[in-house]
């Protein structure tokens, strides 16, 4: 799979860890991965939201190895965040967890369906 990032001189250049633009070519299947949410296996939620942030990336990362893929693979995802105060701590789990992959993304503040959980992450993925 091919990732190419493009920006356009007509667009603001954010100068941010992700891609304004990505055009995917030389892959096989396309990976919708839902919104995962910030659960352990065992049912439980972490308290701090590094750790469900952490754990959220996690289940994406599980989905993604169940479908041969890896997040690597992401070329675009969105997280939803139950509170605008949750965004610079985001993007530093974001970047540790991605190191220096930058697929495209959105992150949106809205309602989330369980007032216990923080976050929500949904991701597309071409391999």
């Amino acid at each position: 799979m091919k990732m190419e990032h493009i920006t356009s001189a007509k667009a603001h250049d954010l100068k941010s860890r992700y891609a304004q633009c990505v055009a995917v070519s030389g892959h096989s299947r396309t990976i919708y991965v839902s919104g995962q949410i910030p659960v352990r296996p065992d049912g439980t939620v972490p308290e701090t939201f590094k750790e469900q942030a952490e754990q959220a990336w996690a289940n994406v990362e599980a989905q993604l190895k169940a479908a041969g893929l890896g997040l690597e693979n992401i070329v675009r995802h969105t997280t939803y965040l139950s509170d605008r105060k949750y965004r610079a701590e985001n993007s530093l789990v974001r970047k540790a967890v991605l190191g220096g992959h930058e697929p495209a993304l959105t992150v949106i503040i809205a309602g989330i369906f369980d007032e216990a959980w923080l976050l929500e992450i949904e991701a597309v993925a071409a391999g």
